[in-house]
């Protein structure tokens, strides 16, 4: 055995690595929203969808098949990972100034949707052609006893193929800033905030000294930020839009869902210093009612609620909020009217059912369970990717004997948090005790058949991992 032959297997480790390099980077804007909780709110959802939906449409797509997700994250930070749907981070809305900017980041993430950019490979695969030329080079140069020219080849060859892949990278990015001002213009809605936006960024890239340069482009997946400002201004400074006042309805709304995100995610002690008891705006009540609640002092968070509700009794979120407290602090009883009302106000918004289901078998009234599996059932009708409500429909179920739909309703969430294993069984379980060829066993086997092939594909991961 050469010497050659003995440093081949540390040097395939290090492509190995470069190659998985490029995997992360290609899967980079997905991670997030698997290592991130995800936050629901239906206020909140509600108005992402209605202040982009203008930007939707004009982007070619409709509004009904874009989702929103909201990521309990307070980086800014926003992306697509497949699909139609917008991965938002609570932090871009927490750092935002206005609804108009997170109206332009908005359209710049439609951008890569209408362009296929997660779905189009094109960028990856030459990255990874790139890497395995490397790989026959360098093992070449080794057989034939130039080890450390081996070693060089492969080690130019995964920056090459860096590089290939972050040019791409930055190539998508034009491209959807480029789409985002046609959307803006073609909605009528102004690019001033976009812009805004951007410079935002640009001054936390000073504060944290990141190079401004064209010669420390090279490791960026982004354009620079200045030349985008620029790219930006000029395309949509002329627009007719530009000088467009923002709609103050819209931005009140904005504010208010800012300060819950705030209110929220934040310490209850920074909460309560940053909206003080002098401030009695609206934004102001909210984040504090979150922070007395989550500091345990339901009565604080109930005063807050109540002055809230005392300028607006049938502000649907208001109410929400209230039937939150009451039944988070043991008084699920005093939650039902509260949360009822919320119900009819919106037309049963899926959350906020589900919240009221919840609420109506925490009283541990049988008497409740019919209503509760009635709005639970058509919660997840409207909404079937809650697994908190199909947590409670199977609890109904469960107190009903219905031990069948018990374990549907529990494949179904176990499905939807990754949990193959425990949703195959679930499944089958529910199977055993349906009807076959019923609707309810048709889909317990499709929740069967898909957690299967999702057990296969880790098993082939965890053998290609053991052989690596």
């Amino acid at each position: 055995m050469t010497a050659s032959a003995i440093r081949i297997p540390s040097l395939l480790h290090r492509l190995i690595g470069g190659l998985v390099i490029l995997a992360v980077l290609s899967s980079l804007l997905a991670t997030p929203a698997r290592a991130q909780s995800i936050l629901r709110d239906a206020e909140t959802e509600a108005l992402l969808q209605e202040m982009s939906a203008p930007l939707v449409r004009a982007s070619g797509l409709r509004p009904a098949d874009v989702r929103f997700v909201l990521v309990g994250s307070r980086s800014i930070n926003a992306f697509v990972a497949g699909g139609q749907i917008v991965y938002i981070h609570a932090g871009l809305i927490e750092n935002a100034d206005n609804a108009n900017q997170v109206q332009g980041v908005i359209a710049h993430e439609l951008g890569h949707v209408a362009g296929g950019h997660v779905v189009n490979t094109t960028g990856q695969e030459r990255a990874t052609n790139i890497a395995l030329l490397s790989l026959l080079l360098g093992a070449a140069a080794m057989a034939a006893g130039a080890g450390e020219a081996g070693m060089g080849i492969l080690s130019a060859g995964q920056q090459a193929a860096l590089g290939s892949y972050l040019a791409y990278s930055r190539v998508q990015e034009s491209t959807a800033d480029a789409a985002a001002a046609r959307y803006l213009s073609a909605a009528g809605i102004s690019g001033r905030g976009f812009v805004d936006f951007f410079l935002k960024l640009q001054n936390l890239e000073f504060r944290y000294a990141i190079p401004q340069d064209d010669e420390q482009q090279y490791g960026r997946t982004h354009p620079l930020s200045g030349d985008r400002v620029r790219f930006l201004r000029d395309a949509l400074s002329a627009d007719p839009a530009w000088d467009r006042p923002n709609d103050p309805a819209l931005e009140a709304r904005f504010e208010r869902v800012k300060a819950k995100l705030v209110g929220f995610l934040q310490e209850p002690a920074q909460t309560l210093r940053q909206f003080p008891a002098s401030d009695t705006s609206v934004g102001a009540r909210y984040a504090r009612a979150y922070a007395w609640h989550k500091d345990a002092h339901p009565e604080r968070a109930l005063a807050e609620v109540e002055a809230l509700l005392a300028t607006a009794p049938d502000d649907p979120y208001f109410l929400e909020l209230k039937g939150q407290i009451l039944l988070e602090s043991g008084r699920p009883r005093e939650a039902l009217p509260p949360l009822r009302q919320a119900v009819q106000a919106t037309g049963a918004e899926p959350l906020i059912a589900a919240l009221f289901g919840h609420a109506l078998i925490a009283t541990e009234d049988p008497a409740n369970y019919a209503e509760a599996e009635s709005v639970l059932r058509a919660a997840v009708n409207r909404d079937n990717v809650n697994p908190f409500a199909w947590y409670q429909l199977g609890v109904v179920y469960a107190h009903n004997g219905d031990e069948a739909r018990a374990s549907l309703a529990t494949a179904e969430r176990y499905v939807l948090t990754g949990q193959a294993g425990l949703a195959l069984a679930s499944a089958e379980n529910a199977m055993g005790g349906l009807s076959q060829g019923t609707p309810d066993w048709l889909r317990a086997q499709d929740i069967a058949l898909v957690a299967r092939a999702r057990l296969e594909e880790e098993r082939r991961r965890g053998r290609g991992n053991s052989r690596g």
